[in-house]
């Protein structure tokens, strides 16, 4: 990534790919999805076919 400096404003040069990964990021409107931990994971697991058994 390299600075320019052109009439006093600073831009960013990078790769082609870098920007192709940067506009993919910011037109998705769904945020990630957070990772968990196996244990949290297993947890949750657990607790949402409780749920589903007992018919809520």
């Amino acid at each position: 990534m390299n600075t320019l400096t052109i009439d006093k404003k600073k831009f960013v040069v990078i790769s082609q790919e870098e920007y192709e990964t940067l506009v993919t990021k910011a037109a998705r409107k769904t945020p990630l999805a957070k990772k968990m931990s196996l244990a949290k994971g297993k947890r949750m697991a657990y607790k949402l076919i409780d749920k589903w058994t007992k018919g809520e």
